[in-house]
């Protein structure tokens, strides 16, 4: 080879060289050679030499433990016999300090190089820089550490899945659902959802939404779960992963039914409450009025009942027993209901009926009577024996209404005459009806502002005693000096004031007017027997009201012999104990007590003789038909024998005419008290009337 050629090798060799140097300073590998005798570096590409503090020229001939210190070289000891031993490559992991002084992990590979008889005679080493890499595995783990960590310390569901597949699920769901993670994971998320359910929760995975929405699981028993899925998507591992919060929400849906089933029931009897009756009447009248125009006839009755004197058993044995008495008032209502009927509380002790299938006049009429029987039956109570009548009002569809309004309006106006004539009864609506009721609103706003202006005046009507003529008392009659229709006679709004409870007012008033007199009339000495008042039964069973009288005898300076009090036969019914302990303490302030319209209620005898009473009155009706009538006759005379037998005084009302007075007075009853006597005098009159008598008196 002449010296043209070996310059010419030369030159490629060192082309060569350079191209490997190019490519070994190129590569993100640190690259070195070690020759085996003693370990010394023959090469190193820039990578390798600056990891350990040198250039590719200053770390040739240096040893390994030159290169990378003692200690860190006797680490790799064994690494390095076993590829000298083995003849085989190895690779290994370990932690470098950098020259930035940032501690940085490297991967090593040991490639022996072997000679052509297989002696090792040094080996390569490459190194590559996994310190992202293995940052990156870190925060994986720690990733999926903290994951699991939440799934497991989570208190509400949670599971993974990817392409609808499940991979993995937490405790709480695992319990919610009644499977092991055995069970559920490579299945799909959609085999544990309620069937109904699955098309939309199918949808939200196709659409890889994020979202919150209701749903239901099924239980490993079959039974449907209401829950609340929370979806998120994740990446995992480089994977796409949805996550979903399962949330058992049955606490809540229980919770939202049992507001739901409150606002439309009564919460003390279970039955629809006025909302729900009033929507499901709705539905019934669009069902018939369609029917009708089908040409079907479709008829419905409505039943208004209200119980009678309810509210005297919440005031006598609290409410605690007036609340068992409704529950079973409900009950008794539901067991009579047929099928297809409707039944809710109005609140109170209103109840609504709404008999469906067309019923006749003669079905509502079963049910009615049925109601009353069923409704009025004694009731065992905490050892106390009660009962309440009902009174009921009837409207019919589509004689009496078109909307559930006035359906409820015309019974109720029904209901109120079944009250009005004796409790305990039940009415049909009749167009009538609705104008008595108009009058009656109208006479109540009237009445309202007579109570305001004080519109009233007392008339007064002695009671003469028929034996002699003597003054035995007198009685106070209320008058309306309206001002346009002149004087209205009592049973012209009594009624009414009595069903809105403006008697209240009205009866305070009488009561210190009727005071203001028999005190002024004692002072002139003109009258010295008691004067009557009469009583309704809303005053007698106010709270408070012996000290109400007790406070206008104070204040009108009056002694309670001036005043007597009257009360019907019915009121003395009502509770027979309480009665006893008023009229005791009235007794107490030196009061005379009467009954009045004695005849025509249902006293009982045995209760009769225990009350302190004074006088008997017995009714006009009776008095009316005297001495013609026999029946007539001989209740009149059972009254005037049995007042007489008890020590009461009886006083004969209505006394027209002079037969009428001679047939009582000849079966021995006391005093007269009617036109043939005196008619009722406004006070002047009356005061007149008192002094001419005493003239009288005098002269004679």
């Amino acid at each position: 080879m002449n010296a043209t050629d070996l310059a010419a090798e030369s030159r490629a060799l060192r082309e060569r060289v350079a191209q490997f140097t190019l490519l070994a300073n190129s590569v993100p590998v640190a690259i070195a050679y070690y020759d085996a005798p003693n370990s010394t570096c023959r090469f190193a590409n820039r990578g390798y030499a600056e990891m350990f503090g040198h250039d590719e020229l200053s770390i040739v001939g240096l040893t390994v433990a030159q290169v990378i210190g003692a200690e860190a070289a006797a680490d790799i000891q064994p690494q390095v016999d076993a590829v000298q031993r083995e003849r085989r490559r190895a690779a290994y992991e370990r932690m470098l300090l950098g020259p930035d002084g940032r501690l940085r992990t490297i991967e090593v590979d040991l490639i022996p190089h072997l000679s052509e008889d297989g002696e090792p005679v040094g080996a390569f080493v490459l190194i590559a820089d996994i310190t992202r890499h293995r940052e990156a595995e870190a925060a994986l783990r720690e990733s999926e550490e903290r994951q699991a960590k939440f799934m497991q310390a989570s208190a509400e569901g949670i599971v993974f899945h990817k392409g609808g597949t499940i991979t993995d699920a937490n405790p709480p769901l695992l319990a919610l659902i009644g499977y092991t993670l055995e069970q559920v994971r490579g299945r799909q998320t959609l085999d544990f959802v309620a069937p109904a359910e699955r098309e939309r929760v199918a949808a939200v995975m196709r659409a890889g939404d994020e979202i919150s929405y209701d749903s239901m699981v099924l239980h490993a028993s079959g039974e449907p779960i209401p829950v609340q899925f929370i979806v998120r998507t994740m990446n995992h591992g480089g994977e796409v992963v949805r996550m979903t919060i399962v949330r058992d929400i049955r606490d809540r849906v229980q919770a939202q039914a049992r507001i739901q089933h409150l606002a439309h029931h009564d919460a003390l009897t279970g039955l629809p409450n006025r909302l729900a009756f009033m929507e499901r009447v709705q539905a019934r009248l669009r069902r018939a009025r369609t029917r009708g125009r089908r040409g079907v006839p479709d008829a419905l009755a409505l039943l208004f009942i209200d119980l009678d004197h309810f509210k005297r058993v919440n005031d006598s044995l609290g409410h605690s027993v007036g609340d068992v008495l409704l529950q079973t008032v409900a009950r008794r209502i539901t067991a009579a209901l047929r099928s297809g009927d409707l039944v809710a509380r109005f609140g109170g002790d209103e109840f609504v009926l709404l008999l469906a299938g067309s019923p006749t006049a003669a079905a509502v009429q079963d049910v009615a009577v049925k109601l009353l029987a069923a409704i009025g039956a004694p009731l065992d109570v905490e050892g106390a024996l009660i009962s309440v009548t009902p009174s009921i009002g009837v409207a019919l569809y589509p004689e009496h209404g078109q909307t559930p309004a006035e359906l409820i309006k015309h019974a109720d106006t029904a209901m109120y005459r079944a009250k009005s004539g004796g409790r305990a009864r039940w009415r049909f609506f009749e167009p009538a009806m609705a104008a008595a009721a108009l009058a009656d609103l109208a006479m109540e706003s009237r009445l309202a502002q007579a109570v305001r202006d004080q519109e009233f005046v007392l008339h007064f009507q002695p009671q003469l005693a028929l034996a002699d003529g003597r003054l035995l008392g007198v009685e106070a009659l209320l008058r309306w000096a309206h001002p346009e229709r002149g004087l209205v006679p009592p049973d012209d709004f009594i009624p009414v004031a009595e069903a809105r409870r403006l008697i209240l007012p009205i009866g305070h008033w009488v009561l210190n007017e009727a005071l203001r007199c028999a005190v002024h009339w004692q002072r002139l000495g003109l009258l010295n027997v008691p004067l009557a008042v009469n009583l309704s039964t809303l005053q007698f069973q106010a709270p408070g009201f012996v000290e109400g009288v007790q406070r206008a005898l104070h204040e009108a300076g009056a002694q309670g012999a001036m005043l007597e009090l009257e009360l019907t036969e019915r009121m003395l019914m009502d509770d027979v104990a309480s009665v006893q302990a008023v009229l005791a303490r009235l007794k107490a302030l030196g009061l005379s007590i009467s009954v009045d319209d004695f005849g025509t209620g249902y006293t009982s005898l045995a209760h009769l003789k225990d009350l302190p009473l004074d006088r008997l009155k017995i009714d006009r009706s009776f008095v009316h038909d005297l001495p013609g009538n026999r029946g007539s006759a001989a209740i009149a005379r059972a009254i005037i024998q049995m007042g007489q037998s008890l020590g009461l005084q009886v006083v004969a009302e209505g006394v027209e005419t002079v037969q009428q007075r001679d047939w009582v007075r000849d079966q021995g009853c006391d005093a007269q008290q009617g036109l043939l006597a005196a008619a009722p005098m406004p006070a002047g009159e009356f005061e007149a009337w008192l002094r001419l008598r005493q003239m009288d008196e005098a002269a004679g």
